[in-house]
C-alpha cells in the first residue's frame, strides 16, 4: 500500500482503521503537520519497506484515543511539547517501551522514566531582539526580562500558551512559586501590548517597531527565513540564548509514544528505534530547524549559526508536573488580560 497522508476527519481515521493490521504498515496520530515529518517517514519506508499512514489532528488527539480504546488503529503518537506527551500518558492510552537502543541514543532527561515516551528533537525558548535597538549583552537571563529598562519594549504570545507555560514551569522549578509570580508580574509590566499572536507574530512586531524584544522558539527562525514575505522580519532580529541564573536555556521537545492498542506494535517499535539513529535525527532536525537529541548528531548549519545552546538540566518530566501550578499563577496575575 502506498504512503498516505490523512487529514483530521472521521473519514480519515476510518480509513486508517480499515487497514490497521498490516504486516507492512504503521499508523501514526500526529499533532505535527505532515510535511514536517513525511521526509523522515519516507526515508524509513525506503529503507524498510514499511509504509506509514499519518492522521494529522489539530486538537482532540487524547480524547480520540480514549474514545477508541483498544479498538484504536493508531500505533504511535507524534507530538510537540512535554505537556502534550504527558497528557497522552496520563490518559492511560500508551504503553511502555523497553529498548536498549532508545536508552543508548536518547539522554535520560529527554525520556520518560517509565518508558512511555521519549524525545526526538528539542527546541529552545529564546529571545528575539532587534538588531538596531538592542545592543549585544543587554539581556542574558530570563530573569533579566523583568528589568525596568524593558518597560513597554517586550512582546509575547499568550502566557497560557503551552510553550510559555513550560517556560513558567521551569521558572518555578528554579525559583519557586512566589518568585515566579513576581517574575510574571514584572513581565506583564514590561509588555508593549496585550499578549497575542504566535511566535512569528512577535518577530513581525519587532520588525514593525512595536516592541524591541520577544520570547519565542528557535525553530520559528527557519520558518521565517524560508518565506519571502517574512524574511525581512527574521533579518531584523538576532537570537539570544538566555539562561536561568542558576541553570541553562529552557528547552522543550517533539516526541513519540507507543499507544496502548498498537495493532502493529513490532513495526512501531522498529520505527521508534530507527528515529533515534544518527541519520534520522539529522533528517528530522534539518527539516524542522530543531536540535537532534542523540549525542554526536549535529544540528543544521543554519541552526548552528545561531550560537551555542546549553540546555537547562532540570528533567522535562519535572517541568510537566509543574504545569498546573504555572497555569494557576499565570491566570492569577492576569497576564493575558
Amino acid at each position: 500500500m502506498k504512503f498516505r497522508t490523512l487529514i483530521t476527519t472521521a473519514a480519515a481515521i476510518t480509513t486508517i482503521s480499515s487497514t490497521a493490521v498490516q504486516a507492512d504498515e504503521i499508523n501514526v496520530y500526529s499533532y505535527r503537520q505532515p510535511e514536517l515529518i513525511k521526509p523522515l517517514f519516507d526515508a524509513f519506508t525506503k529503507e524498510t519497506g514499511i509504509n506509514i499512514n499519518i492522521a494529522f489532528l489539530k486538537k482532540g488527539l487524547v480524547e480520540k484515543l480514549v474514545a477508541e480504546g483498544n479498538r484504536s488503529p493508531a500505533d504511535l503518537v507524534v507530538t510537540v511539547d512535554i505537556s502534550r506527551l504527558t497528557a497522552v500518558v496520563n490518559a492511560g492510552v500508551t504503553q511502555p517501551v523497553v529498548s536498549e537502543i532508545i536508552n543508548k541514543n536518547i539522554p535520560g532527561e529527554f525520556r520518560d522514566p517509565s518508558g512511555h515516551w521519549f524525545g526526538l528533537t528539542s527546541r529552545a525558548r529564546i529571545i528575539y531582539a532587534s538588531k538596531e535597538r538592542v545592543p549585544d549583552g543587554e539581556v542574558t537571563t530570563y530573569e533579566d526580562l523583568v528589568s525596568t529598562k524593558w518597560k513597554g519594549r517586550l512582546c509575547t504570545r499568550a502566557g497560557t500558551n503551552a510553550y510559555n507555560l513550560a517556560l513558567t514551569s521551569s521558572m518555578i522549578a528554579h525559583h519557586g512559586e512566589d518568585e515566579t509570580k513576581k517574575w510574571l508580574r514584572g513581565l506583564k509590566k514590561n509588555l508593549a501590548r496585550k499578549p497575542s499572536g504566535n511566535d512569528r507574530a512577535q518577530v513581525k512586531a519587532i520588525w514593525a517597531g512595536e516592541c524591541d524584544i520577544s520570547i519565542g522558539n528557535t525553530y520559528y527562525m527557519k520558518k521565517l527565513l524560508s518565506k519571502k514575505e517574512s524574511r525581512a522580519w527574521a533579518e531584523s532580529v538576532r537570537i539570544i540564548f538566555p539562561k536561568f541564573e542558576n541553570g541553562g536555556t529552557h528547552v522543550n521537545l517533539s516526541g513519540v509514544a507507543l499507544t496502548k492498542a498498537a495493532p502493529n506494535k513490532e513495526n512501531a517499535i522498529k520505527l521508534m528505534e530507527w528515529l533515534t539513529n544518527e541519520t534520522a535525527q539529522e533528517i528530522y532536525a534539518e527539516k524542522n530547524g530543531e536540535y537532534p537529541l542523540r549525542p554526536g548528531s549535529n544540528p543544521s548549519k543554519l541552526v548552528s549559526s545561531w550560537g551555542k545552546l546549553v540546555p537547562d538540566s532540570i528533567p522535562l518530566i519535572q517541568i510537566a508536573k509543574l504545569r498546573p501550578k504555572s497555569l494557576k499563577i499565570t491566570e492569577e496575575v492576569g497576564f493575558d488580560q
